[in-house]
């Protein structure tokens, strides 16, 4: 589900690396969007309107809407079309508005 070829992009090689969502172990490339690796992984629903619980997924990729935010780390509301992977990270969908937890 990710493109490697292309007739004009160059796609530089990037190390792969493990993190967790929603329990499972997935892949996805260090520095990438999460939102990215996701949507790799096939998970195309990345969390659920507050008011009305709809479907909301990939939708603006640069940061500026709310379609995206997720639980990371435990922290809530990253919006994970910017926020970069890295080797280890927790990802889960987030439940209404988001609460934080206490370290």
């Amino acid at each position: 589900m990710r493109i490697s070829e292309h007739p004009i992009l160059e796609f530089p090689q990037k190390k792969e690396v493990t993190f967790s969502f929603e329990g499972q172990t997935l892949t996805g490339l260090e520095g990438e969007p999460i939102a990215s690796a996701l949507h790799a992984n096939g998970v195309k629903v990345l969390r659920h309107s507050p008011e009305d619980h709809r479907a909301r997924g990939f939708f603006c990729a640069i940061g500026n809407c709310s379609s995206c935010y997720m639980e990371v780390n435990g922290e809530p509301n990253v919006r994970v079309c910017v926020e970069e992977l890295k080797e280890g990270m927790v990802v889960k969908r987030q439940e209404g508005k988001g609460k934080f937890t206490r370290r």
